[in-house]
């Protein structure tokens, strides 16, 4: 108990100064990646697999460590190139944790934990098209990193629901929220979270605003706040964790230091691990924590919002 408050301790002092620690590492080229160390587990040698019959292509197999299954993503074949998972090059295992689930990733060598502030952490040029698996870029070292849309990797192998089930919709606050033009605004660098939240929401009968990180989701609340209180414009803001310019915590901190949007009902929507993530979100003051993606979760949040918002409409 007291290592785990020790490393919520240090890493709340990393977002308290908008920073971040990677772990780059390589795959077969020169090409340096990196994911966000706060979801990595451990870095091993990678060990015998178990082969899986009718197995996606990228899937190399599962791995047992420690009494733990999982499956192991060949990184490079995620990406669209030649698989790694071939004998040739000397492989690693980045055994990480996304979403509730612990996964494995076939990498080459692995280099370094280096850490940066989010503000030299940048979203790729427009010119990369829509079809990488990029959800920032940065530079160390002289060298430029590719940081990896680790969301999109798993939900092109087995792809998110985002259907509602029936028990957990609310026709009449659905009905409500599309006649009163009920807006959200989705904070997330990653294409593919903004596409699952919206089609959520939109079922829900909310309208979405998208920002792409919080430095342009700060100018998104700001640029609304000029209107009238931000309460009458926005039901609430969702916003990831980590996201390139200013990360979510930070977001959230200097929307409660402005006076015109301190009142916003604001939810952290992460795929990072619950328990550090609990700890900072009530450092920074968000209303509430949700893990990625879990669409009965998120309805039942946004429509208690939804009720609370139109209860206090009709006692005002």
């Amino acid at each position: 108990m007291t290592s785990l408050l020790e490393s919520i301790d240090s890493r709340t002092k990393l977002v308290g100064e908008n920073r971040l620690e990677l772990l780059l590492f390589r795959l077969a080229g020169k090409q340096i990646y990196a994911i966000n160390v706060f979801k990595v587990r451990e870095v091993v040698q990678l060990p015998p697999l178990t082969e899986v019959p009718n197995r996606h292509y990228a899937i190399c197999g599962v791995a047992h460590i420690r009494g733990l299954s999982f499956s192991v993503v060949d990184l490079q074949a995620a990406l669209g190139r030649s698989p790694l998972y071939n004998g040739e090059v000397k492989t690693n295992l980045i055994i990480t944790e996304y979403n509730s689930s612990v996964q494995g990733f076939l990498v080459g060598p692995v280099d370094r934990i280096v850490n940066l502030t989010w503000d030299s952490i940048l979203p790729p040029p427009p010119t990369t098209g829509n079809g990488h698996f990029l959800t920032a870029i940065t530079s160390f070292d002289d060298q430029l990193i590719q940081i990896i849309d680790v969301e999109k990797v798993l939900a092109d192998i087995t792809p998110y629901s985002t259907d509602i089930s029936e028990d957990v919709l609310n026709e009449n606050l659905k009905d409500w929220a599309l006649n009163n033009q009920l807006k959200v605004l989705i904070v997330d660098d990653s294409s593919t979270a903004r596409q699952q939240l919206k089609i959520t929401l939109n079922n829900l009968g909310i309208e979405c605003i998208q920002a792409k990180n919080g430095a342009e989701g700060l100018r998104t609340l700001e640029s609304l706040a000029e209107d009238g209180p931000i309460t009458k414009t926005l039901l609430m803001m969702i916003t990831d964790a980590e996201m390139p310019e200013m990360d979510g915590y930070r977001l959230t901190h200097e929307a409660r230091s402005n006076p015109a949007l301190e009142d916003l009902f604001i939810i952290m929507h992460t795929s990072l691990s619950g328990a550090f993530n609990e700890a900072l979100v009530d450092k920074v003051g968000c209303n509430r924590f949700l893990s990625k993606f879990k669409p009965d979760e998120v309805a039942n949040a946004v429509q208690e919002r939804v009720q609370d918002y139109k209860n206090s409409l009709e006692s005002s």
